[in-house]
């Protein structure tokens, strides 16, 4: 079973029909139907069950689709970095951001970065908590920069800043800085949250701003984009919290109040898979030691 083979399955599993996958594979479908049959046969399991109709996984082929994934991604992850280490080249990092990363310690960190290993290339990519987890763990990430998460504990992490958070207001409402007092005049408001299932440990500190100033916030909106949160504040659909370092550069009409006197601090963490680190040995031990300027 080689690693052709496998983008072929990988491709069918995608089209769950034999004649679009053969076409966009570029063979014949009888062909394709071959090779199913010999991988099918060497496992000794069935991955694909089909009639004249449908095509559809079985429950083994649903398992063996997903190590697929990660097999062929891992193998061509690592024929690209030993073309790079042949040629003499850096190679590249890919990385996972949340927004307020971006917003405030990421631009450096990618500086310090090109200036110590210069020629290294980044692909980044704006994800969720929860996505990054998957993707490190899977080995499509190299590194994810996340706020608050709940790291699983097979990845390494490290705080590399702490924020205040702020709430976010439309621009015409009655509280502000000064009259403002405390947190609890903001307990018959409707809220804008992330979603849970993108970042439950974030939520839950979230929340707990809320049930410390006595009382259950009532969500109304939820998203996992900052910009739309501030479109929807703008909008007077609600109000929102965020780490102060989320507002930099932003441009919406809404104000804010910081909250430098809650419990409650946005931190920015740095999140790696520990597999990864004899690859990159020169660049974990730069981004272990960063510190903010």
């Amino acid at each position: 079973m080689n690693i052709q083979l496998l983008k072929n399955i990988l491709v069918l599993a995608d089209k769950l029909n034999f004649t679009k996958a053969a076409k966009e594979l570029n063979i014949v479908q009888p062909a394709l139907s071959r090779q199913i049959k010999q991988v099918e046969g060497q496992i000794g399991a069935v991955i694909f069950k089909r009639d004249k109709r449908n095509v559809e996984l079985t429950p083994a082929g649903l398992y063996f689709i997903t190590e697929a994934k990660k097999l062929v991604t891992q193998t061509e992850r690592m024929i690209k970095q030993t073309a790079h280490i042949h040629n003499g080249d850096v190679g590249e990092i890919r990385i996972g951001f949340t927004h307020s990363i971006m917003q405030t310690i990421l631009p450096d960190i990618l500086k310090t970065v090109n200036q110590q290993m210069p020629g290294i290339k980044t692909v980044l990519r704006e994800m969720n908590n929860r996505d990054q987890y998957l993707a490190l763990q899977q080995n499509e990430l190299d590194i994810g920069f996340a706020t608050n998460p709940m790291v699983p504990f097979n990845l390494n992490s490290k705080v590399l800043h702490i924020d205040n958070f702020v709430i976010l207001l439309p621009i015409d409402h009655p509280i502000n800085k000064k009259n403002y007092t405390d947190f609890s005049v903001f307990s018959k408001e409707e809220f804008i949250f992330p979603s849970v299932s993108d970042g439950p440990n974030y939520v839950h500190i979230l929340e707990s701003i809320c049930i410390d100033a006595g009382f259950n916030p009532k969500v109304v909106h939820e998203t996992d984009s900052a910009s739309t949160g501030f479109r929807l504040v703008e909008a007077g659909l609600g109000i929102a919290i965020e780490p102060v370092s989320s507002l930099h550069g932003h441009e919406f009409p809404i104000k804010n109040i910081e909250l430098p006197n809650i419990k409650q601090k946005a931190k920015l963490t740095m999140i790696w898979n520990p597999d990864r680190e004899s690859e990159y040995p020169v660049l974990f031990e730069l981004l272990k030691n960063w510190k903010v300027n």
